[in-house]
């Protein structure tokens, strides 16, 4: 296969040859462009293209493109895939003395899968057939498009040797690309590497099919799935040098800051914004004839996205749980090593062992998350994502993601779309804006509403089963959440449900508006107790264990003191020093005037100086003092305590 790239002030194309293996696609590309892409020796030697080759060709109207030339042999059919991706004009190579032959199905399956709608049937070798043979091949053709986004499409015979139906063929491809639209930025620039190298003195050159963007030099760039950032130090277009390029153009970028990495084909160079990557993703996936069997559920496979590949397993989502040949369903596709994936992208399956193509398809969410039944409410938001870009779709990603709350770049980014957009789609009332800590989020309606009545239920039950407890640690609310939400991010939502509910947040604990902890019976009983041997120890309180032996309580009673003691803690009756360890509200307010009383005569108090007002141990001294800091009445200068200065 190769690949044309136009680059017209006003569209860009990427235009690509496939076919079976010695069909004269390289000679082919020669004759137009007057450039050999076998660039190995290896390719010299066997006469077949096994990696990429790249030239440049200037079409009719003066514009150049660039060409791409990857192999026909079916034991090199990842190089060919590697170049196969962005291809939106193709050059299908037939040979008029072979005809249509196994590669050639495979590699218009491969183009119908990628989603190439426009192309140019070239029978090559003509001078070697006579009338009434190039007449069959162009039946053979016209059997095997039938069924594919090619049929239909015009068939040109040439000769690489004679020219013969060159101009003809140069005119065609004029034709076709006359009034075409070039696919529209989204936004962020992607390069999906299909060659990496080194050249002395210069560094790491990468090349590919430029995506989604301009690139300029100077530019920082994230390299994926691996997160390392590079900067843009040149690059070149057709082997000259320019400031920036676009998307769909053949780039050559030289980078700097690659000296720790070894950068490969099927890695993608991306704006720096850009940082998804995915092992779970949801797609549309056709199943071609020539994969023989249905799919079935578990199958495992090799996909290929980009220039990359990786095995994965695929999980049919829609009855009957397998996908026959001629047939497409909803699936989730799982896989073994981290992908670059967004919205749209088209990808390819073959069998495990890469024999052969099976089927592929679009990528519709490609942050998938694991999936339990019933599945119709999962399947109804992956049908959305397959409608124009709007609310309706928007609120369906929203809602299949993990994560509570999506930024508007997040969201633009997954959708494959420019970021303004989305903008304009997130103003809808379908949404919720959302502070969530350094930067603002969207949820939907529907989820904030969900997450209301989660809150509620959960501190409802909580009151229910613990009346004696204060209330619910926010951390322990988050983590029973059935989404994602991060610490600072949990934080703001709560205060805002505590603007719109009956929700109350008193420092880290929540509770409901109506909850009142209050004893009685036997708590009040056992709270008395614990408050009255408090208060006859004064300054010298026992702790926790002593307290229990003092009062003829076992170990397993513990946990129900310090319900009870953090009661009286509210009621003002106790006060917690330290862990396990209360004074008697009266001990406390004892020690704090003895405190002030004497820095009023004195700027510093040592912890042996307090100690002896107090006619206390070192232990509570040091205890007590250290709660005053905690609470703002004294700060601690070296060993000794000053009052904090008021502002």
């Amino acid at each position: 296969m190769a690949a044309i790239v136009t680059h017209h002030t006003v569209t860009h194309a990427i235009i690509g040859t496939a076919g079976h293996i010695d069909h004269g696609k390289t000679a082919l590309i020669k004759a137009l462009t007057g450039q050999d892409t076998d660039r190995l020796k290896e390719e010299k030697e066997r006469g077949i293209s096994i990696d990429l080759g790249f030239a440049y060709f200037t079409l009719p109207d003066g514009a150049r493109a660039g060409v791409v030339d990857v192999p026909g042999h079916e034991r090199f059919i990842r190089n060919m895939l590697a170049g196969a991706h962005g291809i939106d004009l193709v050059l299908f190579a037939v040979a008029a003395d072979d005809g249509v032959m196994p590669q050639s199905e495979e590699h218009l399956d491969i183009l119908h899968l990628l989603g190439v709608k426009s192309g140019i049937f070239v029978i090559t070798k003509a001078d070697l057939a006579d009338a009434a043979r190039l007449g069959e091949v162009r039946d053979e053709i016209e059997l095997l498009a039938d069924g594919t986004r090619l049929a239909g499409a015009p068939i040109v015979a040439v000769s690489s040797v004679t020219g013969a139906g060159m101009d003809e063929l140069r005119a065609a491809i004029a034709s076709q690309l006359e009034g075409f639209e070039a696919r529209r930025p989204t936004g962020l620039f992607r390069l999906p590497l299909d060659r990496a190298f080194t050249i002395k003195g210069h560094g790491t050159v990468v090349t590919g099919t430029a995506m989604g963007a301009e690139v300029r030099v100077g530019q920082k760039l994230r390299v994926l799935p691996a997160g390392a950032e590079v900067r843009v130090r040149s690059i070149q277009v057709h082997s000259e040098p320019v400031e920036r390029a676009g998307l769909c153009q053949r780039v050559a970028l030289n980078l700097s800051g690659t000296e720790r990495m070894e950068l490969k084909r099927g890695d993608v160079v991306a704006d720096d914004r850009l940082e998804l990557t995915t092992t779970r993703l949801d797609a549309r996936l056709e199943i071609r004839p020539s994969a023989k069997r249905p799919l079935k559920n578990n199958d495992r496979v090799r996909l290929f996205i980009g220039t990359a590949e990786t095995i994965g397993r695929v999980i049919v989502l829609e009855s009957p749980g397998e996908v026959a040949p001629k047939k497409n369903a909803l699936v989730q596709l799982v896989l073994n090593d981290p992908m670059v994936a967004l919205s749209g992208d088209r990808f390819v399956i073959r069998d495990e062992t890469s024999r052969r193509t099976l089927g592929g398809g679009i990528v519709l969410n490609p942050m998938g998350r694991r999936v339990r039944k019933p599945l119709e409410t999962y399947l109804g938001r992956l049908g959305a994502l397959e409608r124009p870009l709007g609310p309706g779709n928007i609120e369906a990603l929203l809602d299949l993601q993990e994560s509570f709350a999506v930024t508007a770049a997040r969201v633009a980014q997954i959708l494959n779309v420019p970021a303004l957009e989305t903008g304009k789609a997130l103003k809808n009332d379908r949404f919720v804006k959302l502070s969530l800590g350094d930067e603002e989020g969207f949820t939907t309606t529907g989820k904030w509403k969900e997450l209301k009545r989660f809150a509620m239920a959960a501190l409802t039950a909580h009151h229910r089963t613990e009346p004696l407890s204060p209330g619910l640690e926010m951390e322990a609310l988050r983590e029973r959440l059935p989404y994602e939400v991060g610490t600072r991010a949990f934080r703001a939502l709560i205060d805002r449900l505590a603007r719109e509910s009956d929700l109350v947040r008193e420092e880290s604990l929540l509770r409901l508006k109506s909850h009142r902890v209050k004893l009685g019976g036997d708590e009040e009983r056992l709270g008395e107790r614990l408050a009255q041997a408090l208060r006859n120890a004064g300054v010298h309180p026992p702790d926790l264990k002593q307290l229990a032996d003092e009062l003829k309580l076992g170990p397993a009673e513990l946990a129900r003191m310090r319900t009870l003691l953090a009661a009286l803690e509210r009621e003002g009756r106790v006060v917690k020093i330290a862990t396990d360890l209360y004074f008697s509200r009266e001990a406390m307010e004892i020690a704090r005037e003895r405190l002030l009383d004497r820095l009023k005569t004195a700027p510093e108090i040592t912890a042996a100086t307090f100690r002896d007002l107090l006619g206390a141990s070192r232990k509570f001294a040091i205890a007590l003092l250290d709660y005053f800091d905690h609470s703002g009445l004294t700060i601690r200068v070296a060993d000794a305590r000053r009052l904090r200065a008021r502002p």
